[in-house]
């Protein structure tokens, strides 16, 4: 047997797609985006949202087109050659595998901060070992995290909001044994945070690059092309669905934080840290810690979910070594699933989390970008282009503006890739 099971409907893959996107992303993904972007990273926030609606529109069109597993890899490969297929699955391996840790290294930093690395690598063997029990079974506990996550984050956007009505004015509260005061708009506090050495264009740009890692979940729904029912009309219906919930609670949690405190925090648990300043704050702390485990194993559940799908259909095809391309009696590729597994638990053990972010986001972009330019590609009409020539654009300018050390490693990975195939094609 060597072909998936069809069983997930189209909440299935809304879920999923939830479940990747709702995740460690929207505990973390503020932190480093407001550090670049300082007082404009909710117009980061939209740019990001933008970019990765162009992304979702072109990836659905290609996903009707391909309903199979692998995404842009099997995208790029029908559309613009082998070359760019295989580039772009070398870019969302390597990407998302970063991904992976980061998320793994936000359950461990909010569960266990004493000993983060071994209860990420903890979280890593659990969610493996779900998905190898088949991916109904994943899409059902993605169900119930996604529900537990939106109940969360609607209690925060509350919470946040309850000081603004003059019920309980945040003038400093204690948070983890120190008060904190949000520093006052103009002071040299805030203009450390605002970035302001660095111009207004490209802070902009730095923050949606970071925020962007919270957006690129909805690339799980399209992976799963051979496991969805009616899949040319489920994938470009879930797609979007996804993206617009996920687009709402990022904008209402972003609001929720600037208008309570007047700025967003730079720290790698913002959302912790901003319920400190809440009317609640002696029981919301604790819910956004929980929740951000919860919603963070969610993410992980999809994000190992995808990458394993892509390294199947990469591997069917001589790209990856031919075990990784292996089914069992259930409809699992799980030698895939045990490769994907191994490699994240290696990056947790040296990774840093806002580089892992950074470096994911580089190499998703240059994904997408890919999957713009084969979207481009499907119909002449200069009305059916508008929309991938922009998210092609949006990918390329974000992806440029990214911390150095991400880029660079980034396009290492790519140049060691395109080297391989090219010595592959040779033979």
């Amino acid at each position: 047997m060597n072909q998936l099971v069809r069983r997930l409907g189209l909440t299935d893959a809304v879920v999923i797609g939830l479940g990747s996107m709702l995740g460690a992303g929207v505990f973390v993904a503020f932190g480093p985006a407001a550090e670049a972007a300082g007082g404009w990273v909710l117009l980061s926030l939209a740019l990001a949202g933008g970019v990765a609606l162009c992304n979702a529109l072109s990836s659905a069109r290609l996903a009707a087109r391909y309903p199979e597993s692998g995404g842009t890899y099997v995208y790029g490969t029908r559309q613009l050659g082998e070359f760019w297929g295989y580039l772009a699955g070398v870019a969302f391996i390597a990407g998302k595998l970063a991904s992976c840790a980061a998320i793994a290294m936000t359950v461990g930093a909010h569960l266990f901060p004493d000993q983060a690395r071994l209860a990420a690598v903890a979280a890593v063997v659990v969610i493996t070992g779900l998905n190898l029990r088949g991916v109904h079974r994943s899409a059902a506990a993605t169900r119930v995290i996604v529900a537990l996550v939106l109940t969360a984050l609607a209690l925060f956007v509350v919470g946040m909001l309850v000081p603004r009505l003059g019920l309980h004015p945040p003038t400093g509260i204690a948070y983890e044994g120190e008060v904190f005061a949000p520093p006052r708009p103009g002071s040299s506090t805030q203009d450390i945070l605002l970035g302001a050495a660095r111009p207004l264009p490209l802070r902009v740009l730095a923050g949606a690059g970071f925020l962007f890692f919270a957006f690129a979940g909805y690339a799980r729904i399209a992976t799963l092309g051979e496991e969805v029912r009616n899949p040319k009309v489920t994938i470009p219906r879930a797609i979007p669905i996804a993206l617009g919930v996920t687009l709402t609670a990022y904008a209402l949690v972003g609001l929720a934080m600037q208008r309570s405190l007047g700025w967003v925090p730079t720290l790698d648990s913002p959302l912790a840290y901003a319920a400190g300043f809440s009317a609640w704050a002696s029981w919301l702390v604790p819910l956004v810690r929980v929740a951000a485990v919860v919603a963070a194993l969610g993410s992980l559940l999809g994000l190992v979910l995808g990458v394993s799908r892509t390294t199947l259909a990469m591997s069917r095809d001589g790209h990856l070594p031919e075990p990784l391309s292996r089914i069992d009696g259930m409809g699992v590729p799980f030698g895939a699933e045990l490769a994907v597994g191994a490699v994240v638990i290696a990056l947790v053990c040296v990774a840093d989390l806002r580089g892992a972010i950074g470096f994911s986001s580089f190499l998703v972009l240059v994904y997408y970008a890919i999957a713009n330019a084969s979207a481009f590609s499907l119909d002449r009409r200069p009305s059916a282009r508008i929309v991938p020539a922009l998210g092609l654009l949006g990918c390329l300018a974000i992806a440029a503006v990214l911390p150095a050390t991400a880029v660079l490693v980034g396009l290492g990975i790519l140049v060691v890739g395109a080297v391989i195939f090219m010595f592959r094609s040779a033979d």
